[in-house]
């Protein structure tokens, strides 16, 4: 949905994000002019150098370069030797906490390149009612103001509230979401295991729809976590059924990324088939060593699918490891009732939960099987007496502890009472190279936006280098792909995929999200065991055309804005 009317830009324009604009050049006088670099437009077409004139929050002129020097600029910037593309759209943010109760800088991302933050895998802010206050928020230390803040979020418009409300507490990117899978069931189930009954599939539906009419681009699962493992692929046909009319997407962490690999494929094939909608995968990938072999088959049933007509397609970030909580490491059964802390305590209930972990069964993703304790590292630990374990591999800690790796997690997800930040190693380089080549896949980071300066506990990497990663090593060094096609799966891609049709593309009369980096310099400097470092390369960042990276540095401006999906109603 255009978020107000294009300047200059004839009413009849149609064909998406990637289409043929019709707008009419602006004249002069520019706010910015983007002289002399390398503009690669987002479309995957061939490079030319040339000049960007930004006027208000649009792209005003794209011109061969110098033909715009003679025209009137506040202010002019050379690119000579940069790359002026289109701003990064982050189709798998997750900065949902510092986009509400932040600074809303998102230091980490802007210096990546980011201008669009996409939300939703698994879980949402909103809609919110009783059964996800008590669910959220029972037993935390400040339970009252924080179910407060949150019933803001109630009612039949609660996503629409939660985006305004992130617009109002200010932000650098823009931000837009799904409405997480998760939050759906729980809306109508709250944490209880087993399909939904007739009443409750119907309130599914129903939150499906309002969230769709609010903005949301579709629906966003993360099916190895509970509540969202809980779903049946019978309850997810429904809910897409739901939100097919609104032009829905259904966006999926699927159920398996490893053992059950090819079969979460046919089930995410399915729900989108059935359920009349497309199906994007989130950070696709082979997991495990034992599961490498998978990777170039999945692609096969992908291109299978397309082959025949399915739109389908999948999104990644550039590294061998994911991150997810220390907690996916127990089967999924054991959080039912939000119960976690209360079985691990239990004597009984604790060692069937060993029993499960430790049993060679498939029917969950045990990610600490399949990285093994040596490729699990720990990282978001801050009660005093743990941190001196952060950083670590599991199997030194629990040899530290003198305990098994099992003892060792349970004890320090009790410990620390929360799902505690761990990185997994579980890919290839040859897969990730394999995977950056497919022509419909895209990039995510799967990482919130942090300040180096004041966050405490480590974090993946991915959060400050995916973009600068991906055009450093893959484009430059190793070649794997080309400059233009890494900048379309950044950003047109992306915009495509989700029905944005005003931004992902350096177009006359497109908002002006702009990244203007040097890509001989462009890389990540963020590791694994010191993540904390901000990318280099990146000069300017202009996001609805105000600066908000100037010279590499955060400018501290927030002119962020929602992004609404095709099924919204003002």
């Amino acid at each position: 949905m255009l978020e107000g009317a294009l300047i200059a830009v004839c009413a009849c324009r149609s064909g998406g994000a990637g289409g043929p604009a019709a707008a009419v050049p602006i004249a002069g006088p520019y706010d910015v002019v983007i002289e002399g670099g390398r503009v690669v437009d987002g479309t995957g077409g061939a490079w030319f150098y040339g000049d960007v004139a930004l006027r208000g929050d649009r792209i005003a002129r794209v011109a061969p370069a110098g033909g715009l020097s003679h025209v009137a600029a506040r202010e002019r910037l050379d690119a000579h030797g940069l790359v002026v593309a289109p701003g990064f759209i982050d189709i798998q943010g997750q900065s949902q906490a510092a986009l509400l109760a932040g600074d809303g800088r998102l230091v980490s991302k802007v210096t990546q390149g980011v201008t669009t933050e996409i939300l939703g895998e698994g879980v949402t802010r909103a809609p919110v009612n009783d059964r996800i206050l008590d669910a959220t928020y029972a037993g935390t230390p400040d339970q009252a103001d924080a179910r407060r803040r949150a019933a803001e979020f109630r009612g039949p418009h609660g996503f629409d509230a939660w985006l305004r409300a992130m617009e109002r507490h200010g932000m650098s990117v823009n931000v837009g979401s799904f409405v997480g899978g998760a939050t759906v069931r729980m809306y109508a189930k709250g944490m209880a295991v087993g399909p939904p009954t007739p009443a409750e599939l119907d309130t599914m539906r129903a939150v499906m729809r309002r969230a769709m009419e609010d903005g949301a681009f579709g629906l966003g699962t993360a099916l190895i976590y509970p509540p969202g493992s809980f779903a049946t692929t019978a309850e997810l046909v429904e809910i897409a059924k739901a939100m097919s009319p609104y032009g829905g997407v259904y966006i999926t962490h699927m159920r398996s990324e490893a053992d059950q690999l090819l079969e979460a494929i046919d089930e995410a094939l399915r729900i989108g088939r059935e359920g009349g909608v497309p199906v994007e995968i989130y950070h696709f990938k082979a997991g495990g060593r034992r599961n490498w072999a998978k990777a170039a088959l999945a692609i096969a049933k992908i291109d299978s699918a397309r082959a025949t007509g399915q739109d389908v397609s999948a999104d990644m970030y550039g590294y061998v490891a994911g991150g997810t909580g220390l907690t996916a490491c127990l089967p999924p059964w054991a959080s039912a009732d939000g119960k976690l802390l209360d079985n691990l305590r239990d004597s009984v209930t604790r060692a069937r939960i060993r029993a499960d972990v430790l049993s060679d069964r498939a029917d969950w993703e045990n990610l600490c099987s399949l990285a093994t304790p040596d490729g699990v590292l720990v990282l978001g630990l801050v009660r005093p007496e743990n941190e001196r374990w952060a950083g670590k591999r599991l199997s030194a800690i629990a040899a530290d502890q003198g305990k098994d790796w099992l003892d060792a997690a349970i004890g320090l997800v009790l410990s620390e009472q929360t799902r505690i930040g761990t990185v997994f190693f579980l890919m290839s380089e040859d897969n990730v190279a394999l995977q950056l080549r497919q022509p419909w896949i895209k990039f995510g980071t799967d990482a919130d936006g942090v300040d180096p300066d004041s966050v405490r506990t480590l974090t993946h990497p991915r959060a400050y280098g995916n973009y600068p990663r991906i055009l450093g090593t893959y484009v430059r060094e190793q070649r794997i792909l080309t400059l233009e096609d890494a900048i379309r799966k950044m950003t047109s891609a992306v915009a495509n995929r989700l029905s944005i049709q005003d931004r992902g593309l350096l177009r006359e009369g497109m908002y002006a999200d702009v990244v203007v980096f040097d890509p001989r310099t462009i890389a990540d400097r963020a590791t694994f065991e010191q993540p904390h470092q901000l990318s280099v390369g990146v000069r300017y960042v202009f996001v609805n055309g105000t600066a908000v990276v100037r010279d590499g540095r955060h400018t501290g401006a927030k002119p962020g804005r929602p992004v609404r999906g095709p099924g919204y109603v003002r």
